[in-house]
């Protein structure tokens, strides 16, 4: 039986292939970047995981940092030893907690097609739903009850425009 050609044959070197990028690579799969700035800023490459943040005073391991209490007398006693843990780099959690506080950031808006088909059916159809359905721009075949749902949402999010624009409206039947 023939033996397999690759198995013994000489390996070469490749020069096509580039050393350093591939280092790089390898590097970056080794020691993923961290995501949260000030732990990045304070990180140490030179100390293990648990070191560093037990210098920045945060748990690597919470089942230890907060230990359950057990009913049995003997590991409490073992349990109530603390440790008093020196902190290096208390700015960590004092960033974290600054940045925690802040209020969140809504960053939701709907887009500017949707507003235009609401504004439009409202501008024509006030509340009409019936007649909104059978507008030739309700592309999708909105039922009344998905445009009066769709109304809904623009008005969560846009109160005022809504109120601004109902009162136009209300301007424009005075007038009339």
């Amino acid at each position: 039986m023939p033996k397999a050609k690759g198995k013994n044959r000489k390996k070469k070197f490749n020069y096509k292939s580039d050393r350093k990028k591939l280092k790089r690579k390898m590097m970056k799969k080794v020691a993923p970047r961290i995501e949260c700035e000030q732990v990045r800023k304070a990180w140490n490459s030179k100390r293990t995981v648990a070191q560093n943040l037990a210098d920045m005073g945060l748990a690597y391991d919470p089942n230890r940092a907060i230990p359950i209490k057990k009913n049995k007398q003997i590991k409490m006693e073992t349990a109530t030893k603390d440790e008093k843990r020196v902190i290096i780099k208390p700015y960590v959690i004092k960033e974290l907690e600054a940045e925690a506080s802040l209020p969140a950031v809504k960053n939701t808006t709907l887009s500017k097609e949707f507003i235009d088909y609401v504004q439009h059916m409202i501008e024509n159809y006030k509340e009409n739903y019936k007649a909104m359905a059978r507008d030739e721009r309700n592309y999708y075949q909105d039922t009344p009850k998905q445009i009066k749902q769709k109304i809904e949402s623009y008005k969560r999010f846009y109160p005022s425009e809504y109120n601004d624009l109902v009162a136009s409206l209300q301007g424009k039947m005075d007038t009339a």
